[in-house]
């Protein structure tokens, strides 16, 4: 009697409306945190390039290796910052999202019906196919199909190739645009004091394998923001 019971439940538009906007927030918290994630893997990366680029000046031996950290350390940072700008740029839709959602249902409430929108669909097809989001945006997709607010189910995730194109190998003039902003002007090839460089919290100078292993985890948790 309970399965028939649940079969037949229909829930009402105020439930379909607090259920989306429940895994709107859900979503919303999440690029929260991812983006608080990647605000401290980037001020690390920028204390990797300054450490790196101060053992180019103080160890004429070492100029070589530090110097190329640095350039590897500053592509990190291109990747960190775009991955910021594409997760920020996705709560701004999901914000949008919900917005558009809760003024669909007040139209409903109001004149009796519900119309499809091109809009939300548009932005919910985009959002899904991210994988940070995939899971949780297909449930609030499959909702919104059930309300009539859009008109179908949304695409597959893109390809990781897809999501990074263009940022594997980035031009050597953005590498040097960070290491301006970064070092100001003090670029590695520079022959300047060590108490010349700016004045930014860092550590002790750490060993090769201790460099190497802190790129390998920086990258390790940006992979998992992407999957």
């Amino acid at each position: 009697m309970e399965t028939i019971r649940g079969l037949l439940w229909k829930p009402t538009p105020e439930e379909q409306k607090r259920k989306c906007n429940t895994l709107v927030r859900q979503n919303v918290r999440k690029l929260d945190r991812d983006i608080a994630s990647l605000k401290t893997t980037e001020q690390k990366t920028k204390n990797l390039i300054i450490q790196a680029n101060r053992r180019a000046q103080r160890t004429p031996s070492m100029a070589k290796q530090a110097n190329q950290e640095v350039r590897i350390f500053a592509r990190e940072l291109i990747r960190v910052r775009k991955q910021n700008g594409r997760l920020a740029t996705s709560k701004a839709q999901l914000n949008s999202v919900q917005m558009q959602v809760n003024e669909a249902f007040s139209v409903r409430r109001i004149e009796g019906s519900i119309r499809a929108s091109t809009g939300i669909m548009k932005d919910v097809n985009s959002l899904v196919r991210l994988p940070e989001l995939t899971g949780t945006m297909r449930e609030l997709s499959a909702e919104l199909t059930k309300a009539g607010i859009i008109e179908e189910m949304v695409g597959d995730t893109l390809p990781d190739d897809e999501l990074l194109e263009g940022e594997d190998d980035e031009a050597e003039e953005e590498v040097d645009k960070v290491l301006t902003e970064i070092l100001k002007d003090k670029l590695p090839t520079s022959k300047v004091n060590a108490d010349q460089l700016p004045s930014q919290p860092v550590q002790e100078d750490e060993d090769e394998e201790d460099q190497a292993e802190v790129l390998a985890q920086m990258r390790g948790r940006l992979e998992a923001l992407k999957n």
